[in-house]
């Protein structure tokens, strides 16, 4: 179990992981809809996870998303790298309902984000704006390449959430153990 904290004035962030769980979620942030693109993510990445977070969210919820997305970066590059007897790449194609979203990862060790949503607006109370954060943050965090793409949608709940699920199916994938691997790179480090 993988265990970072992180405190600034602003958050102070709690996050356990177990990279090869069971999907398995206890997790507070203070934002509903975040806590429920979180439980999704841990469930489909087969992860075990906790995070409890106190942010300032009475002036929103920027930094508590953008944090709490930091330490979980943190939390599996700290589970993962370096690199060595997995997969590396992992993609997947998630559909819900009306939406599809396709995600691409390569465990590179270097932070990158393509980020192709055409969301805005809010969810509930949730500025959907946050969730780019969100993946910036895991993704420079990891680091790993990161691709998000919209195939199509138009409900926004669904768009988030299918990017959050493929995301998690990508991540898992990428981590199978694959003891011929070795180190996956023609460099000989990752």
């Amino acid at each position: 179990m993988i265990e970072i904290t992180r405190e600034t004035k602003e958050t102070q962030i709690s996050v356990k992981l177990n990279l090869y769980g069971t999907g398995q979620a206890n997790i507070n942030t203070g934002v509903g809809f975040y806590d429920h693109m979180l439980e999704a993510f841990t469930k489909h990445a087969h992860i075990d996870m906790e995070v409890s977070c106190e942010g300032d969210t009475h002036i929103d919820d920027h930094h508590t998303v953008e944090d709490v997305a930091i330490v979980i970066g943190q939390a599996l590059k700290k589970a993962i790298y370096p690199v060595q007897s997995i997969e590396r790449f992992g993609n997947a194609t998630v559909v819900m309902d009306e939406a599809s979203i396709t995600c691409d990862i390569d465990l590179s060790n270097r932070g990158f984000l393509v980020f192709e949503l055409p969301i805005g607006g809010k969810v509930g109370d949730f500025d959907v704006e946050l969730v780019e954060e969100f993946f910036k943050a895991f993704a420079f965090n990891l680091p790993l390449t990161l691709h998000l793409i919209y195939n199509r949608g138009k409900n926004k709940h669904h768009i988030i959430e299918g990017a959050f699920k493929a995301l998690a199916v990508a991540l898992r994938r990428a981590v199978t153990i694959n003891e011929n691997a070795g180190i996956p790179s023609t460099k000989g480090v990752l």
